[in-house]
């Protein structure tokens, strides 16, 4: 992640301190500043914190979002700890940011959580902390025997030593005493992993299913007022002229003010202009918008529409691209191919629709800031805080709450800075609010685009030439220092499926500006490529009469790496997807006979270092009515930590996939966004789901991936594949929707 490039890497002196707590325990955390341990030592903070009567607490220190990572992050810990699961109690850890006189360094390590790199990122970091502090319990327990720490080891909670076995909670006062050793300590072969692999409790599942977690939108701070804006609807208005009149009339409003957002075309610091109101109560503050009479000036984009968008795109690959790889011969292995086919897609622009709308509570003070948000990405929160502020990083204080879905949306902290802005002028602290209209109506939405792939074949049905064209509007749009002949990287991943399969291989982009912002959607690009390249593939199959499931294994091959720049690398393995591939293929019975409208589709797809693959039986009704009979899913990602959290993700990555793939899409009229909540953005229902629904973790080594975006974009195409298989009519443009009426 970026926000991980950005802070200088402390150095293993600076890594980890041990002190001693109030209580009495061992403390291990890392070095700091204004604060001294009982017997001199500097700490900040904690990763660990071994209590005198054995208890532990880990610190987390990465955004939870769903994916796991509170859970699987402590277990890291606490398998080279070498204690019980069940004496492990997890406590969320704020951002931890320390400036230095070369930039900002973490103190926790990067924290932010992505691209599935919230596990992958930390593996080895956590794995030393739980190591380190076993260390220095086992050099306790050897000095106080006067024995070299070669002679000692553990069993949960216990160091042996010279014949006895002494708790860690009577060790913790000696431990730390002890300086920390210079190099780090081995860590566990994985044979004799205990915890990291194995179904544990979620550490917070009973307070999520009783209601006692705590998202962002259940903030509450003494002396806190609430906060919603008016934001322009007609994409890049400004406020010209408002009469807050009325709206001072409502009881409990307490001021009503302009926020100016970006220039239009400029990055984005916040989404869009508008008319802040700030009242004693959400509810007076959404009554006190309702009153507002708001003027906007004309804006450029108030002729957008998604027709127009759709045209555009045609009319732009009508002429040449931007070409931005050409492997081999492409024109010569096209002139000589014995077959060439040609195929378009559309695939729309769509929402986060994350169930927990935007908030953030600030409070923005003379010297200092704190904010409470449900962000990814609280690095990312400390920079818009800072930026609309004025205040230095270290003097702005990020707690991270549970986020109530995140899929990207909340790697942008747009609702940081503008609840930053309103506390500043105000002097309030303010917690701001969206509704769930606010939040379908301006969002980063996930890029629609036109794609165009061309495939050259043999005599033999083998593939010689591959091209992907794609007409799309760019994520990069706007981001700051971005030159426009970058903004394809977002879009057409270079060292994706064919590359290097396929020896002749271009790629093409055509940028569209569209004036909807755009940004990070659960499986950036992927989502969209996957369903695009696997329905194509199902076509060329069908097309020169050869098997699709064949064809797709005979076309990926065996085991071996080859080169992957791009994120998720360094390498791709083709045969690990195959063989994903052939299992669901084999779980659900691919190739028996089925009745009449009855059909299998299959699909998979290699995504940020993970491979998934999707097997999906369907039955379609002669009126048209869809029926999803089965689904078999498998996931490769490596070593899997959390099995439980795995299982899950994949279970959810399917049905958004699905869902998003039955009915949603953001459309443009009058460059307003057309969809404003559930009603008309609709989510699939539980119904929708089927009872034989198998999910399947395929470990392969002893180093994980991450798994939140890995298990989504094979599931739409596995779909529509069953879907021609059942009736015939191949699905080129998402969502389905209508089409099979």
């Amino acid at each position: 992640m970026s926000a991980r490039r950005e802070a200088v890497r402390l150095d293993r002196r600076q890594f980890l301190v041990a002190g001693i707590s109030v209580a009495g325990g061992l403390v291990l955390g890392v070095p700091g500043v204004g604060r001294t341990t009982e017997n001199g030592g500097r700490m900040i903070g904690f990763f660990v914190e071994i209590g005198a009567d054995g208890s532990v607490i880990i610190g987390s220190n990465q955004p939870e979002i769903g994916q796991g990572a509170r859970t699987a992050l402590p277990m890291l810990v606490a398998e080279e700890l070498d204690v019980d699961w069940s004496a492990v109690s997890v406590r969320q850890m704020p951002l931890g940011i320390v400036k230095t006189a070369d930039g900002y360094a973490w103190k926790y390590g990067g924290q932010g959580v992505g691209g599935s790199t919230g596990l992958t990122s930390n593996w080895d970091y956590m794995r030393e902390v739980g190591a380190t502090a076993r260390l220095q319990l086992m050099r306790a327990a050897a000095n106080r025997h006067g024995v070299d720490v070669g002679q000692c080891t553990t069993r949960p909670g216990v160091v042996v030593c010279a014949g006895t076995e002494i708790p860690y909670g009577e060790l913790v006062a000696d431990a730390s005493l002890l300086p920390l050793p210079e190099a780090a300590p081995p860590l566990k072969n994985p044979d004799d992993y205990r915890i990291i692999g194995t179904e544990r409790r979620t550490v917070d599942a009973r307070e999520i299913v009783t209601g006692a977690t705590k998202f962002g939108i259940d903030t509450s701070m003494p002396g806190m007022r609430y906060a919603v804006i008016a934001r322009a609807p007609v994409l890049n208005a400004r406020v010209k002229s408002f009469d807050d009149t009325a709206a001072r009339k409502i009881p409990g409003v307490l001021d009503v003010f302009v926020i100016q957002g970006p220039e239009p075309g400029a990055p984005y610091f916040i989404l869009a202009s508008g008319v802040a109101v700030v009242a004693t109560s959400t509810w007076a503050a959404i009554q006190g918008r309702k009153a507002l009479t708001i003027e906007w000036q004309q804006s450029r984009n108030a002729d957008d529409s998604s027709e127009r968008f759709w045209q555009q795109n045609e009319a732009m690959m009508a002429g040449p691209g931007q070409v931005v790889l050409d492997d081999g011969d492409f024109e010569g292995a096209m002139a000589e191919a014995a077959t060439v086919i040609e195929r378009r897609y559309r695939v729309p622009f769509v929402a986060h629709a994350s169930l927990e709308p935007q908030n953030c509570y600030a409070h923005v003070e003379k010297d200092r800031c704190h904010v409470i948000a449900p962000t990814q990405m609280p690095a990312g929160a400390s920079r818009s805080a800072a930026s609309v502020t004025g205040l230095p990083r270290e003097n702005i204080r990020i707690d991270m709450t549970r986020v109530g879905g995140g899929f990207g949306r909340r790697l942008t902290n747009d609702y940081v800075a503008e609840a930053c802005i309103i506390s500043q002028k105000t002097g309030w602290p303010i917690k701001l609010q969206w509704t769930r209209e606010d939040d379908m109506q301006h969002d980063f939405y996930r890029p629609g685009g036109l794609h165009e792939l061309r495939a050259g074949l043999d005599a033999d049905g083998d593939v010689t030439a591959w091209m992907h064209r794609l007409a799309s509007g760019s994520k990069y749009y706007r981001r700051p220092d971005m030159p426009d002949e970058n903004l394809w990287e977002a879009e057409l991943y270079i060292d994706d499926f064919p590359r290097r399969i396929v020896d002749n291989l271009r790629l093409e982009y055509f940028h569209n500006a569209i004036g909807l912002p755009r940004g990070s959607w659960r499986a950036p690009a992927h989502n969209v490529n996957a369903f695009v390249v696997q329905s194509f593939l199902d076509e060329i199959a069908y097309e020169t009469g050869q098997d699709t499931l064949e064809f797709r294994l005979n076309l990926l091959g065996e085991e071996r790496e080859l080169e992957y720049s791009n994120h998720g690398g360094p390498t791709f393995n083709p045969g690990r997807q195959a063989r994903l591939l052939a299992f669901v293929a084999e779980r659900i019975g691919y190739g028996k006979t089925l009745p009449a409208g009855s059909g299998i589709g299959l699909a998979a797809h290699f995504t940020f270092g993970g491979y998934a693959a999707h097997a999906i039986e369907v039955t379609v009704s002669d009126s048209g009515d869809l029926a999803i009979d089965r689904v078999v899913a498998a996931i490769d990602c490596g070593l899997p930590v959390h099995p439980n959290a795995v299982e899950a993700q994949l279970q959810g990555a399917t049905i958004d996939g699905l869902s998003t793939a039955l009915g949603q899409e953001i459309t443009v009229s009058g460059g307003k966004v057309e969809q404003t909540n559930f009603h008309n953005y609709p989510l699939a229902r539980i119904a929708m789901v089927p009872a034989q629904f198998e999910t399947h973790i395929l470990p392969y080594d002893d180093v994980p991936t991450g798994v939140g975006e890995i298990g989504l974009p094979s599931a739409a195409p596995a779909l529509t594949n069953a879907i021609f298989a059942a009736t015939g009519k191949r699905i080129r443009q998402l969502p389905i929707a209508n089409q099979l009426k």
